[in-house]
């Protein structure tokens, strides 16, 4: 059934802000992109990321629109027909730059932290996902607060994958220690040092952390007061059975 022309109504009647918000993020999204031609010759085109100013200039000061295009065209060169490099092949110095520059341009985003602990690190190349673990690291440092989760999925990745648990312990201390200043952290987070301790054999430094966690009060939650204490019972047993009768 054709429409009424009483539903069809002038661009005239659109409202003048939304006008100027498409036309914007159109304009954004054009001159962004003529910055970052499309990847003929896989990753080794990657190249570096145009200067922020640069950015801004192009996109109107459309800075999120601008670091989502840049996002965009970085993981073109993984789902790209034309490249024949996956990530792994990537320049990830190259790679922490354009991450760094989406960041610049919207700090609040997460997906630049996302693609560096979910798809930047699983990759076989080692050295390069320390690369990636240490760019998380500094961005957690700037925003605490707001990043918190991608250094604990970190300390995950430098526990599992690299198999450094002294890395996985720097990061999962620094975590403890954001979750004693900040209520309402999950409360595994409170306890992940204590985990990483215990894969290191440092069963009695991994007894007095929690104890220090029940002591404390930072620990509110009847069921998980009672979980501490039953790994601080089976922390007990296991260093009793280490001691010589």
């Amino acid at each position: 059934m054709r429409a009424s022309s009483r539903d069809e109504r002038p661009v005239r009647m659109v409202p003048t802000v939304i006008l100027v918000t498409l036309l914007c993020a159109c304009a954004a999204q054009i001159g962004v992109g003529a910055l970052y031609p499309r990847p003929s010759r896989g990753a080794e085109s990657l190249g570096r990321p145009a200067d922020t100013t640069l950015i801004r200039l192009a996109s109107l000061d459309e800075r999120a629109v601008a670091a989502r295009v840049m996002m965009i065209h970085l993981q073109s060169f993984d789902l790209s027909s034309a490249n024949n490099a996956p990530y792994r092949a990537l320049d990830y110095g190259l790679l922490a730059l354009w991450l760094q520059r989406a960041l610049d341009l919207d700090p609040k985003s997460q997906y630049p932290l996302f693609m560096a602990t979910h798809i930047y690190m699983a990759i076989s190349d080692l050295s390069k996902v320390r690369m990636m673990l240490e760019f998380v690291h500094a961005k957690f440092l700037e925003d605490r607060l707001g990043r918190w989760q991608w250094l604990a999925h970190g300390a995950l990745i430098a526990k599992h994958k690299l198999r450094d648990l002294p890395l996985a312990r720097t990061y999962a201390a620094e975590l403890t220690r954001l979750s004693k200043s900040v209520p309402g952290l999950p409360v595994w987070v409170q306890e992940m040092e204590s985990f990483v301790l215990e894969d290191m054999g440092e069963l009695e430094a991994a007894r007095i952390m929690l104890g220090g966690l029940l002591e404390g009060g930072h620990i509110t939650d009847e069921d998980e007061i009672r979980f501490l204490r039953l790994r601080i019972r089976q922390l007990e047993s296991s260093l009793s059975s280490e001691r010589p009768l």
